[in-house]
């Protein structure tokens, strides 16, 4: 596997270099026993309850754009402290990166308090991903009774999808609007039509077209 090595000391004191330099000869032997190919090695200096780091971006990068298979850290407070650990741990699991560290000589194994936080942010999340869904449908049922038929009047849907789908329907946002749908339900329809813009951006966006009927009216 291809793998990141990570390592992280809190300070800025000289006394820290021997630190990093004993966490990447330790890391690097783990890789090598481990038979992973080093991909790259990050190394900063930054307190584990600062999610705000730039080597932690720089690791989630490489994972989403799929140049790495897993991270090799010293041990899990080398990751991340408090909160900021969860958080990592959390998103690391999502895009199924496996941790590996020196202290296990292999994958991380999670003390029961950390697996008990995980589980319970995922069935929180899992929660939230249906609430949005049920928004998504119920703002669907309303505009539909209010006369909104997306089959008609999205006759261009099928057509071409990517460039249909970035754009954003004004005649239809005009429709909703006329249909007495506030701003966050239209927001929601669209969504669940495949139209990814935030509620400020439809309201501006409306705003806008309203101004310029006014005046070319004037």
């Amino acid at each position: 596997m291809r793998t990141i090595i990570y390592c992280r000391v809190s300070t800025e004191k000289e006394t820290q270099e021997t630190s990093l330099q004993r966490q990447y000869e330790e890391l690097s032997a783990l890789a090598d026993k481990l038979n992973f190919t080093v991909v790259d090695c990050i190394q900063e200096k930054a307190s584990g309850y600062d999610i705000d780091r730039d080597g932690i971006f720089k690791l989630l990068d490489y994972f989403s754009h799929q140049e790495a298979d897993c991270l090799c850290i010293q041990d899990e407070t080398r990751l991340g402290r408090g909160n900021t650990k969860i958080a990592l741990f959390h998103q690391l699991r999502k895009i199924n990166i496996p941790i590996y560290t020196v202290t296990h000589e292999g994958e991380l194994e999670l003390n029961e308090a950390d697996s008990m936080v995980l589980n319970i942010v995922g069935i929180v999340e899992e929660y939230q991903r249906k609430l949005h869904n049920m928004k998504i449908k119920r703002g669907m049922r309303r505009a539909v009774s209010n006369g909104y038929n997306p089959q008609e009047n999205l006759h261009h849907i099928n057509q071409s999808p990517g460039r249909e789908r970035a754009e954003i329907p004004m005649e239809e946002i005009v429709r909703l609007r006329q249909n007495k749908l506030t701003f966050q339900e239209i927001t929601t329809v669209l969504k669940g039509l495949g139209f990814h813009a935030s509620k400020a951006t439809i309201h501006r966006r409306y705003q806008e077209y309203i101004n310029s009927l006014n005046e070319s009216e004037s």
